[in-house]
């Protein structure tokens, strides 16, 4: 490898190198190449001292091609078709044939609702794939991207990073979830009970308390959060047969998990909706297999939407 001179390596050499075989002749080759008959004849010389072969031999009209010259030149067509259509063009990527993995970062929330969803798109196009679904939340996704190579993660992102594309997907707004024989509560739930009902609370960082206790305390009101999880499903399950309101998104709360009682209805209280987004590392947007499962994510997570809506 050291002996070789490198700097005199040119891609152009071979594109020459192609020219000359077909035309078998320097004057022909440059009108080919839309180049001066000097620059072709320079051309040829810098090959024939890189190869250190003449390659071409002037015999009356013609130039014959050397035994090297011959050795080479399936190999250089085959080099030059290759930067043709692996490199200078992108490929395109045959969902059917992927034998790979797709991995796809989902909050808690997000993969409660769209992970079958996805699975069925994204096998029913893709069979011969494995797909991954990776936790992530707002404090992680951006280490978990590229420490566990995430193709795109979906969930309620804000303040998305520049290294990051994005596409909204949809705006979600939230309904109060409850058991009626368990809280006594019906629909609509005034202010008095929903702060004089122990509530639970889905807190992906922990906090039991949110936006909601500071919009209550400036108008003098306090609620008892009861317990939290970052769980929706052990919130879920707790709800059923206890004293507990949980506030919950409203797609979250016609989702058919339990097969219980639960009621729900909109929350006496301002609580502001929140857009999901798909997002991706900006670098890799262009590649073909990145672009396939964004329009096969985008397609089934409108679908899925659409569906839990039409629900009541």
């Amino acid at each position: 490898m050291s002996a070789i001179n490198w700097r005199g390596v040119d891609l152009n050499l071979l594109v020459a190198f192609s020219a000359l075989m077909e035309t078998r002749s320097v004057t022909k080759a440059a009108d080919k190449l839309s180049i001066g008959q000097s620059a072709m004849s320079h051309n040829l010389s810098r090959l024939r001292g890189l190869l250190d072969d003449p390659l071409f031999e002037r015999q009356g009209h013609q130039m014959i091609a050397t035994d090297r010259a011959l050795e080479l030149a399936p190999v250089v067509d085959q080099i030059l078709q290759m930067v043709t259509s692996q490199v200078l063009r992108p490929g395109t990527f045959v969902p059917d044939q992927y034998d790979g993995t797709f991995r796809i970062g989902l909050t808690d929330y997000a993969e409660l609702l769209f992970a079958p969803a996805l699975f069925d798109a994204i096998q029913a196009a893709a069979p011969r794939s494995q797909l991954s679904f990776c936790n992530v939340d707002r404090n992680n996704y951006q280490r978990a991207a590229e420490e566990q190579k995430i193709d795109l993660i979906i969930g309620s992102m804000t303040d998305i990073p520049r290294e990051f594309d994005h596409q909204y997907l949809y705006t979600e707004d939230h309904v109060c979830l409850f058991d009626p024989s368990a809280t006594g509560l019906g629909s609509p739930i005034d202010l008095a009970r929903y702060i004089q009902t122990p509530q639970a609370l889905v807190t992906p960082d922990g906090k039991l308390a949110t936006n909601v206790d500071n919009q209550l305390q400036q108008q003098g009101f306090q609620r008892h959060i009861a317990v939290g999880s970052s769980s929706f499903l052990t919130i879920r399950h707790l709800l059923t047969g206890r004293n507990l309101l949980c506030v919950v998104s409203t797609l979250m709360a016609k989702l058919d998990v339990f097969h219980d009682n639960l009621c729900q209805c909109s929350p006496p209280v301002h609580i502001p909706d929140f857009d999901i987004n798909m997002l991706w590392l900006q670098r890799n947007a262009a590649h073909p297999r990145q672009e396939w499962l964004r329009r096969c994510v985008h397609h089934a997570v409108t679908e899925r939407v659409e569906e839990l809506r039409k629900l009541h």
